[in-house]
């Protein structure tokens, strides 16, 4: 068997810097980044431009013309930011027998997650509860080795050993990850991503398949136990990467609506009172209305960049996580190229 490329890591192993600025570096930091690079190429791109921009300015109403379609920008983004906060209330707002069908089901998926794993009450936490979902998949690929190891086929032993052992590997990696991790923060669903549970159901189905004739009684149930702990992570781990979408456009909302007004006041100052005469001199060789026009359009630009940085990461989250259970969509999920013949 094949070496097993585990969770989002693996699938774009090759691009790690690209996975870190897409899903792991702090939205603040990376809006800051972009902002800090539009201002300094602003200034850059106006000091060597052709003439100087005070001339542009006196002789063409520069600023005017640059700042005013602003002011209609962050309105329409206030409105924005309205409809977002309407497609989050609207999942959360309903009738009593809507509220109550809903918590039937979430009662009903968590006992039936007790049942499986033969546990009394299972913890409210989400990283805590796909913590021990993942903890007891591990001790079911262990019990399935020790009982495979009474079976006489060889090939059946070698390729069960490689399995549970890439399977307790990763599922190390991605408890380790979900040890205190708080919802709300990106590192629960960063771990659970990690867990490659769909091409670990196609595995074991494909071995139970090719040695069903090798299988003892106990060998076979042992498989559907880890395969019923497989498929239970689909649905949690979908259930709370969907409380995370909405906790983050919540964020979004209020990031953008914090960073609306302040902006207008900014754009409203420079329209009213910057003209040819203002700001006279030059500061680091730099004419200062250079830097004022330069921080104005960064200040403009903001609330945009901050709706960028947010819906990178779900976007990403949302593309690389299509296919809810057996279903791979990326060959990259897998290494091992199969005969279907």
């Amino acid at each position: 068997m094949g070496a097993v490329t585990d969770g989002v890591v693996g699938r774009i192993r090759d691009s790690q810097p690209r996975l870190w600025l897409l899903l792991r570096l702090n939205r603040s930091v990376l809006a800051g980044c972009v902002l800090a690079v539009v201002f300094v190429s602003l200034v850059i791109a106006t000091t060597v431009g052709n003439g100087p921009f005070r001339r542009l300015v006196a002789d063409h109403d520069a600023l005017w013309w640059i700042f005013s379609a602003f002011i209609g920008a962050i309105i329409t983004g206030v409105t924005l930011v309205v409809s977002i906060g309407q497609i989050v209330l609207s999942q959360e707002l309903g009738a009593v027998g809507d509220q109550r069908e809903r918590m039937d089901e979430a009662m009903d998926f968590r006992q039936d997650v007790e049942s499986e794993i033969d546990l009394d009450v299972s913890p409210p936490e989400p990283a805590a509860f796909l913590k021990l979902l993942v903890d007891r998949t591990e001790a079911q690929a262990k019990r399935l080795r020790d009982v495979v190891d009474d079976e006489r086929d060889e090939e059946l032993r070698e390729r069960i050993d490689d399995y549970v052992d890439d399977l307790l590997e990763n599922a190390d990696e991605v408890s380790e990850g979900l040890d205190d991790a708080q919802f709300g923060t990106f590192e629960v669903l960063w771990s659970s991503f990690r867990f490659n549970y769909s091409w670990k159901i196609f595995q074991a189905r494909r071995i139970r398949d090719d040695h069903a004739e090798s299988l003892s009684e106990e060998a076979e149930g042992t498989f559907d136990e880890l395969l019923e702990r497989l498929k239970l992570f689909g649905p949690a781990r979908e259930h709370f990467k969907t409380l995370y979408f909405q906790w983050e456009l919540i964020n979004l909302s209020r990031a953008l609506l914090y960073v609306s007004v302040p902006a207008l006041i900014v754009i409203g100052s420079i329209l009213m009172n910057v003209g040819p005469g203002a700001f006279p001199g030059s500061t680091l060789g730099v004419d200062n209305v250079v830097w004022v026009a330069a921080f104005g359009f960064t200040v403009g630009v903001t609330p945009f960049v901050i709706l960028l940085s947010y819906t990178l990461r779900i976007m990403t989250l949302a593309k690389r996580t299509l296919a809810m259970g057996p279903f791979i969509l990326r060959e990259a999920e897998r290494e091992e190229d199969i005969d279907w013949s």
